[in-house]
């Protein structure tokens, strides 16, 4: 079997061939092909990618949890949570972006594509634990990165940066203890010192 790189634009139009009105938009940018579809097409969608002709992604790299709730210094307004996955096609060597937009920001649900790649699994467990993001089939969907326990969901952007709780070591009670975050939030601003002869006085 040959390897060869298969033109963006002729990618552009095979993918576009190929899912029809069931994708809502394919941008070429920097070389990089992104395609968004509706949640309620995203399983589909992503069998396809997998097994038609030209498409042919065998491989899941990348997914990752977006959220857009600050975007555009809060100019935009559409919906808050996003998936994107990141494809491969070894035997065409050609990649993909997929996006996929939740359509509910108060319980975001997508499906899950573990189903499709297997590499999914993990990915999809952290964009739940991180961004609250409930992929609907997955078999075993369960934090993985925060621990046991831990409300709420770090990367959401009002999450706050000190967190709710932390934990330290309680010597008389033998254990690590959760207690409310003690951290006062300042703002540190660097002090600049300038000086005539910074350098040595080289000219």
């Amino acid at each position: 079997m040959t390897n060869f790189a298969v033109h963006p634009e002729a990618l552009r139009d095979t993918v576009a061939a190929t899912l029809g009105d069931k994708v809502q938009s394919l941008t070429l940018a920097l070389g990089e092909l992104t395609a968004v579809v509706r949640a309620a097409d995203y399983l589909e969608v992503a069998t396809l990618l997998r097994d038609a002709p030209g498409c042919q992604f065998e491989q899941l790299l990348d997914l990752c949890g977006v959220d857009y709730s600050t975007y555009g210094d809060g100019g935009y307004e559409g919906p808050r949570f996003c998936v994107v996955v990141h494809l491969l096609s070894v035997s065409l060597n050609q990649r993909l972006r997929l996006k996929v937009f939740a359509t509910d920001d108060d319980f975001p649900v997508v499906d899950s594509v573990n189903g499709v790649w297997n590499s999914a699994n993990w990915f999809e467990r952290e964009a739940f634990d991180l961004f609250g993001i409930v992929f609907e089939g997955h078999a075993d969907l369960r934090r993985i990165l925060t621990d046991y326990g831990f409300i709420g969901h770090p990367f959401r952007k009002d999450f706050p940066i000190s967190g709710h709780v932390e934990m330290r070591y309680d010597a008389e009670q033998r254990r690590v203890i959760y207690q409310p975050v003690t951290i006062e939030p300042r703002e540190i601003t660097p002090r600049i010192i300038r000086e005539d002869n910074y350098g040595g006085g080289l000219h």
